[in-house]
């Protein structure tokens, strides 16, 4: 009769059997992490047109990814993002993606792939400026852009916009000047005129129509202007479209756009208002208000007469007096 093998394996695998998921959980994540970042369907390169909202959270965005059937993952990809350093980075705008993509390739181009960008036009800016901001968002180029644009100064409607990459200038004046004649409550040249104006002289909602009320006033019984923003942009050149710290001799000068030397209004429009101040060019607050200052903080203060102006400009300006 044969002895009985002894299996001198047993009582060890017994003792470390404890090993085998921690040895395994490592692998197991590992060939998670390779899996998900595998193409959804490495053989279909349909292309997908995939948003970016601006302002859109990584999470977000991982989660609609995900709804899309564009990655197998939203938490690996808000993983990899964190890894490499992605996150807050990711563009909003148009991209062309497809299942065919990895999840690393995804991610790298929603950080520099889109098909369009998001740029903001403030309200008060002139044409010079949307200029400069289109310079550092596409290959725009600034001459070609102002030329266009120029002629419609007052009308490059101030708002946030998705524009395509392969926009030309004119694409985009063409944009903003569309946009216009669908919000703007009005199309009058000479209201628009106001308005741009109001909206370089109001810092403040609650002044807008008190603003108004003055252009108003003054062009009513025919008095000068003398806005300080019509000589500011008579005078802009790059760098400083709006100078702030105006002399006695600046009031004096050559040009059509001057309110201290040229009755009633400029020829043009100096800026691209927004809706409150076209509404409250074309709606002034009722008052026989023909002068304000404006303090340190941007308020206007009123007067009717010179006197009371004097006054205002003693109290909120009492370096200047």
């Amino acid at each position: 009769m044969k002895p009985k093998p002894i299996n001198i394996a047993g009582p060890y695998l017994k003792k470390f059997k404890w090993l085998l998921p921690v040895l395994t959980l490592p692998a197991l994540i590992y060939g998670y992490w390779r899996w998900v970042n595998l193409p959804v369907d490495p053989k279909n390169q349909t292309e997908q047109v995939f948003v970016v909202p601006q302002g859109q959270p990584t999470s977000i965005i991982a989660e609609r990814l995900f709804r899309e059937k564009l990655i197998k993952s939203a938490l690996a990809f808000r993983v990899l993002a964190e890894q490499k350093g992605y996150s807050g980075k990711l563009q909003a705008g148009d991209f062309r993606l497809n299942r065919a993509m990895s999840l690393e390739v995804i991610a790298d181009n929603l950080t520099h792939g889109s098909l369009d960008f998001w740029i903001t036009f403030p309200e008060g800016l002139r044409a010079e400026e949307y200029a400069e901001r289109l310079a550092g968002k596409s290959a725009i180029n600034q001459d070609e852009f102002i030329l266009a644009a120029k002629p419609y100064e007052g009308q490059l409607f101030p708002d946030t916009y998705l524009i395509p990459n392969t926009a030309a200038a004119e694409d985009v004046v063409t944009l903003l000047t569309k946009t216009f004649v669908q919000k703007s409550p009005t199309h009058d040249k000479r209201v628009l005129i106001i308005a741009s104006l109001i909206e370089r002289e109001a810092k403040h909602n609650d002044d807008r129509k008190l603003v108004s009320s003055v252009v108003h006033n003054r062009l009513k019984i025919g008095m000068a202007l003398q806005i300080d923003a019509t000589v500011q942009y008579a005078l802009g050149k790059p760098g400083k479209w709006w100078p702030q710290d105006l002399i006695r001799e600046n009031l004096q000068l050559d040009s059509p756009y001057n309110t201290y030397l040229n009755p009633g209004l400029p020829p043009a429009p100096i800026a691209n208002p927004g809706l409150a101040s076209l509404r409250a060019a074309a709606g002034p607050a009722e008052t026989e208000y023909l002068y304000y200052v404006s303090d340190d903080g941007g308020y206007n203060h009123y007067a009717t007469t010179l006197a009371g102006h004097q006054a205002n400009i003693a109290k909120y300006l009492p370096l200047d007096n």
